[in-house]
């Protein structure tokens, strides 16, 4: 082998593999220190960018999992206020039907009232509860309600499928076809609530006469006409009350009827969102429609009793005639103001939930124009009237109860599943990043030893190099 000096390989050679020794040991030494065998893109490019787009992904699942327990803690918020209120309606009910019952005077029945007045202040209480500044139950957050507002829809589903507006009272039947047994000198007494004023209207008989055209005067010449003055233009006509009738006679202002037949199926009237609403059983059915939208047209409660000539209840007549049962609720115009949960990592996987207005006025317990001005129970029929008023109060209540129920149990739902697909996103990023470290260990033990060997070779391969120096003796 020759003898030289200017280019030591051995030296290069021994020097090379231990920069890379020791570069190899550095690299085992950043993964045991880190616990990940991916530090950089450097270490495998489209790894790093698969676990770094991962762990974006963990972290948005954590925030929509901390949106959705905030979204239960609002909802259990509202939830206790809604239950409060409810409480408070069921007390109401207990009380109105107290007050109904003629074993009270006046003066009992205005201390009740004093007890309904406090109760419906607290119904505005409870409203107004809010979080984090948010109050949730005073309208501010209502889904979205078509333009000019929606009217009060009360449909009875107790009478005959084939009853229709103009069908006589006298001529009415339930549901399973037996007649009311309704009389033409028997008598109804309409009540109805609107804007916290309870209005009666009582009708007897049953009929009423009104004139006609008489075909034979008209078909005649004037001649003719002066011939036979005993022929009359006009004929009167007695005719049987139809429900429609007696509410536009007595109640036409307020109220009119809608009968789903004209539709040709069982139409109620239309939603908050303008879709239109039908009958439960899906048969057709009358309904009293408030003539006027939202809160300020709003009919609280609508009550039909029919007496005989005597003063007594005809009760299965009155069961029937007395099962108007709000089916569409009055609510003011508004754009959809309903809180929005962001639930997803994508923009808009949120679930929306609007709370509808729970103060006294859109329960129908306070007129919307008169703060002073509140549900009756000062006289018996006041109290009648109050007991479905606050049916449909209650109505209201729990519906909204039951929708807040259902969105509290998907949150927890989806929380639930936020969690596990952070954990298993977690995971598949773990396989793709995290360090095996038995291996990192045994991998830095083989490069320190080649460090150090290539270190021992480095000084031999330079001690070698210092013997031609012998010969320049």
């Amino acid at each position: 082998m020759a003898l030289i000096v200017k280019n030591n390989m051995d030296s290069v050679n021994a020097l090379k593999e231990l920069s890379k020794n020791e570069k190899s040991r550095n690299k085992e030494l950043q993964k045991a220190a880190t616990g990940e065998k991916i530090n950089g893109a450097g270490d495998g490019a489209s790894e790093y960018a698969i676990s770094e787009k991962m762990r974006v992904q963990v972290k948005s699942l954590d925030q929509d999992d901390r949106n959705a327990q905030n979204g239960i803690s609002i909802f259990n918020v509202a939830a206790g206020a809604v239950d409060s209120t409810i409480d408070i309606l069921r007390t109401m009910k207990e009380k109105a039907i107290d007050a109904a019952n003629d074993s009270n005077s006046d003066a009992d029945r205005a201390i009740i009232q004093k007890t309904i007045n406090e109760a419906i202040s607290q119904i505005d209480e409870n409203a107004l509860v809010s979080y984090n500044g948010i109050t949730m139950l005073d309208g501010s957050f209502n889904s979205a309600v078509v333009e000019g507002g929606t009217y009060t829809h009360l449909t009875n589903e107790r009478l005959s499928s084939e009853t229709t507006k103009d069908t006589p009272l006298i001529e009415l039947k339930d549901r399973t076809g037996n007649s009311l047994e309704i009389r033409t000198q028997d008598r109804v007494v309409l009540s109805w609530v609107k804007d916290g004023e309870t209005i009666t209207k009582e009708i007897q008989p049953l009929d009423f006469v009104t004139t006609e055209r008489n075909p034979e005067y008209w078909s005649h010449n004037a001649a003719w006409r002066r011939a036979h003055p005993e022929v009359k233009p006009y004929n009167e006509v007695t005719k049987p009350y139809t429900l429609d009738l007696i509410i536009a006679d007595y109640a036409g202002d307020d109220l009119e009827v809608v009968d789903g037949s004209e539709k040709g199926y069982s139409y109620v009237g239309t939603d908050q969102y303008g879709e239109e609403v039908r009958t439960a059983g899906g048969e057709n059915a009358i309904t009293v429609k408030a003539k006027n939208p939202g809160i300020d047209g709003q009919i609280a409660g609508f009550t039909i009793a029919v007496y005989d000539t005597d003063g007594k209840v005809l009760k299965s007549a009155t069961n029937a005639l007395d099962s108007f049962v709000e089916t569409i609720a009055a609510q003011n115009s508004s754009e959809d103001n309903a809180l929005v949960f962001q639930i997803g990592t994508k923009a808009n996987q949120a679930l929306k939930a609007g709370f509808r207005d729970m103060r006294s006025t859109a329960l129908g317990l306070r007129s919307s124009t008169d703060a002073n001005q509140v549900l009756s129970v000062s006289t018996q029929a006041d109290a009648n009237a109050a007991i479905n008023v606050i049916d449909s109060a209650l109505q209201k209540a729990l519906d909204l109860q039951t929708k807040i129920g259902a969105q509290t149990s998907r949150l927890e739902y989806t929380s639930s599943n936020l969690i596990m697909s952070s954990e298993n996103t977690q995971a598949a990023e773990s396989v793709i990043r995290d360090a095996d470290m038995a291996k990192v260990q045994t991998a830095y033990a083989r490069d320190s030893i080649l460090t150090q060997a290539a270190q021992a070779m480095l000084a031999q391969s330079n001690q070698n190099s210092s013997s031609v120096l012998s010969l320049l003796q």
